[in-house]
C-alpha cells in the first residue's frame, strides 16, 4: 500500500473511531436566535420551544451511558459503548467492536476486533492488541492529537477538530434547530420510557458553513470534499423524554462509501466518568507513526474503532 493511500486509510478509521457514540455532527449555535435583527422579541413555535429545553438539560447533564451501532456500506458496521462527559472537555471510554464490513477484516489482521477508545480534551486514544503492538515498539495505545488530524485532513481535519472540540449529545438537538425542517412524529416508548419523537433533515454543507468557526477558505474546501463524497442531506431523528433528556438519535445519510445509518443511546444522565492519558511508556503517536512509515500495509487499517455519528468522506474522513 502506498504511503498515501495508507495515510489517507489510517485517518479515515482514526475519524471514524473518534466520533463512535458521540453525538458530534451537531452546530455551535442554534440557528435562529430569540430576538428579531431589531431587537424586538420573535415567535417560538411549540417544536422548537421543546427542542430547546432540550438541548438545555441534555448540556447541563453533563455525562451519560452511551450505546452506539453505525454501519457505512460495505465498510463497516460497528458498535459501541461505554460513558462520556463533557462539562469540562470531552472525556470517557467507549469499548468499540467491528462486527462487518472491510474495516473488520483490517482489525482481525491486527489481531483483535475490539478496542477501547479513550476521549481528552485535546485527544483520543486508541488501545490495539498485544499483536498490532509487535509493530510499534511493544507500545499498544496509539494517541490522536486534534491538531494533528486537523493537519492531515485539511478541511475536514479541521472541522473535525471543531466538531469534536465542541461535542456533546445535544448538539443533535441544535442542529434541528439550526436546520429549520423539523417536525413531531409522535409519542413512543424508548427502552421502556416515555418519549415524544422529532425528525428532520439538514444540509450538510449548509450547515457547516453556519456551525463551526472555520475560515471561509477551509468551508468552501470542505464544501467541495462533501460534495466530492456525494453526501447532501442528513436525515436525523430524536427522541426526548418526559424530563427533556435526548433518550435516541438516529441518523441517515447517503455517502461515497454507501449508506450510512447509526443509532446512540443515552442513559444515565450524570454518571461519574473518568478518564486519564495512559501510561506515556505505553503510548505512541499517531504522528510519529507515520512519519516513521509505521503505518502500512494491512496494520494502517487496525489501528482504531469506529463511530456512532460520523459520515467518512471522500477517503480522508469527514464528520457531518
Amino acid at each position: 500500500m502506498k504511503s498515501t493511500t495508507a495515510r489517507r486509510m489510517a485517518l479515515s478509521v482514526a475519524v471514524v473511531a473518534a466520533l463512535t457514540g458521540v453525538a458530534a455532527c451537531g452546530s455551535s449555535g442554534s440557528g435562529k436566535g430569540d430576538k428579531a435583527a431589531d431587537g424586538g422579541a420573535i415567535h417560538v413555535s411549540p417544536i422548537a420551544a421543546a427542542l430547546r429545553s432540550a438541548e438545555q438539560s441534555t448540556d447541563k447533564a453533563d455525562s451519560a451511558k452511551v450505546r452506539s451501532t453505525t454501519s457505512i456500506g460495505e465498510l463497516m458496521a460497528m458498535t459501541g459503548d461505554g460513558a462520556l462527559t463533557w462539562g469540562d472537555g470531552l472525556k470517557g471510554n467507549l469499548t468499540i467492536t467491528y462486527t462487518g464490513g472491510k474495516m473488520a477484516d483490517m482489525m482481525r489482521q491486527a489481531g483483535t476486533q475490539s478496542m477501547e477508545a479513550r476521549y481528552l480534551p485535546d485527544a483520543y486514544y486508541a488501545h490495539m492488541s498485544d499483536a498490532y503492538a509487535q509493530h510499534t515498539g511493544g507500545k499498544h495505545w496509539i494517541r490522536y492529537s486534534y491538531d494533528e488530524l486537523a493537519k492531515l485532513g485539511g478541511a475536514s481535519g479541521s472541522y473535525l477538530k471543531d466538531q469534536l472540540q465542541n461535542s456533546t449529545p445535544n448538539q443533535s438537538v441544535k442542529m434541528l434547530l439550526a436546520s429549520g425542517d423539523v417536525k413531531k412524529v409522535g409519542e413512543e416508548s424508548v427502552s421502556g420510557v416515555h418519549t415524544t419523537h422529532y425528525s428532520g433533515t439538514v444540509k450538510v454543507a449548509d450547515l457547516a458553513s453556519r456551525s463551526s468557526d472555520l475560515s471561509p477558505d477551509q468551508l468552501d474546501a470542505l464544501k467541495k470534499q462533501l460534495g466530492q463524497a456525494g453526501i447532501t442531506t442528513d436525515t436525523i431523528d430524536l427522541w426526548i423524554n418526559d424530563q427533556n433528556l435526548l433518550v435516541k438519535k438516529s441518523e441517515q445519510a447517503d455517502t461515497a462509501n454507501g449508506r450510512m445509518t447509526s443509532t446512540a443511546y443515552y442513559s444515565d444522565y450524570g454518571v461519574k466518568v473518568s478518564a486519564e492519558a495512559p501510561p506515556a511508556g505505553d503510548t505512541t503517536d499517531f504522528a510519529n507513526l507515520l512519519k516513521s512509515g509505521g503505518m502500512t500495509g494491512g496494520r494502517t487499517g487496525g489501528m482504531s474503532g469506529g463511530t456512532g455519528t460520523g459520515t467518512v468522506a471522500g477517503g480522508s474522513g469527514t464528520s457531518s
